[in-house]
């Protein structure tokens, strides 16, 4: 049932417009994130999960804030292990989440 529910986005029908180009620069975040990670620029992760966390629940999408949270922090601690699961997951999320609008 939590697989439900973090896979599910609350949207206004106000954004509806606004959400093809917020899936795009979802989807090219995890690309950035996964390039970071190769790198090991955990500086960058770091940044990525910031905006992350200011974009995702703006736009009804709570679970790319929870994200966003876990990746800074995963980042400022140089994480690898932890890093490469969240990027994995965010990838995931991207794919099977089920948008409603309200």
């Amino acid at each position: 049932m939590g697989d439900r529910l973090k896979y599910r986005a609350l949207v206004s029908k106000a954004v509806l417009d606004l959400i093809p180009a917020f899936l795009r620069n979802r989807r090219n975040e995890v690309e950035s994130l996964r390039h970071a990670l190769i790198a090991g620029d955990f500086d960058h992760v770091r940044y990525l999960g910031h905006r992350m966390r200011g974009v995702g629940g703006s736009y009804g999408f709570d679970y790319v804030t929870t994200l966003g949270c876990r990746l800074e922090q995963c980042g400022r601690e140089r994480d690898v292990d932890h890093l490469g699961e969240l990027v994995a997951d965010y990838a995931d999320y991207l794919l099977n989440v089920r948008i409603e609008y309200a």
